[in-house]
């Protein structure tokens, strides 16, 4: 396997000879797949430990939607929403990331005990973002991202789409070098499903390898996304619901795996986990 990875690791996933999987924790009202789920601290938690034990290798806890639409929420409901779950995982031993765009989330969830910050907006969103993480020295991902969910869908125009999502994710990349975030702690996600349309999002899945070709770690998130539901449209046109989709996106997996990229991050942990170790053996067997 390509044992391209950021640094910052905790030491469990050091010695993991796959792609890795991240578990997928929204704890929103409003999230398109899982919003609204849990009405406590302590039942998110639970949810943590048992993805953990059907194998995700970390859980990224989220607490403001990024789905087409949704409206923004306060630094203080956000953190009202992730920090105690955040401090329950890690009490629990199982390692945690922060989905964020807000700089002051990202120091609080380290502090409670995430190792990565994972940005949707790439440091777009907070122009703080970069500053606080080259503080922390954590593990960051960088998103291809163009606006927020509430007017995002208007901004899907491009003429080619991995030519353009690697341009502007490597300026991204490289604005946050230059605020100081160490090059061996970026991972780089092309941001399925954010500002790009079906077709988009498939030509990104197919150049894969121009992704890995940057040097950085990959990271992809296409869990139950809406171009997968319209994919799997019924005879009479009815986008395939959220919660049976599953199957494709463990497909996605694998393909993701074989392409080697670093992680995916998804809702069913059990079948990605299966997926991406037929994806491993997949690329294997070329060589």
């Amino acid at each position: 396997m390509n044992l391209r990875q950021p640094t910052g690791l905790p030491a469990a996933l050091l010695g993991v000879d796959r792609t890795l999987v991240i578990g997928v924790l929204n704890v929103t009202p409003d999230s398109f797949s899982d919003g609204g789920k849990f009405s406590n601290a302590q039942d998110a938690v639970e949810f943590g430990i048992a993805l953990h034990k059907q194998g995700a290798d970390f859980i990224d806890v989220g607490g403001e939607s990024t789905r087409p639409g949704a409206q923004r929420v306060s630094v203080g409901e956000e953190q009202r929403r992730v920090l105690e779950v955040i401090e329950g995982l890690t009490a629990a031993g199982i390692p945690t990331s922060i989905d964020t765009m807000h700089a002051s989330t990202a120091g609080a969830a380290v502090e409670a005990g995430a190792f990565l910050v994972n940005d949707v907006s790439g440091g777009l969103a907070d122009p703080q973002m970069f500053e606080v993480v080259a503080a922390l020295e954590v593990p960051y991902v960088v998103m291809h991202w163009r606006g927020h969910s509430t007017n995002m869908n208007s901004m899907a125009s491009y003429g080619d789409v991995v030519t353009e999502v690697l341009a502007e994710l490597g300026a991204r990349v490289d604005a946050a070098l230059t605020a100081g975030i160490s090059r061996d702690a970026i991972v780089i996600d092309p941001g399925l499903g954010f500002a790009k349309e079906a077709d988009h999002n498939w030509a990104i899945l197919n150049h894969l390898h121009a992704f890995n070709e940057t040097g950085y770690p990959v990271l992809i998130g296409a869990s139950r996304k809406r171009f997968i539901g319209s994919l799997l449209s019924s005879n009479e046109g009815s986008v395939r619901p959220v919660d049976q989709r599953d199957v494709a996106t463990d497909a996605i997996s694998a393909l993701a795996a074989a392409a080697d990229v670093w992680a995916v991050r998804v809702h069913d942990v059990a079948g990605s986990i299966d997926a991406v170790r037929v994806g491993g053996a997949w690329r294997r067997g070329k060589s």
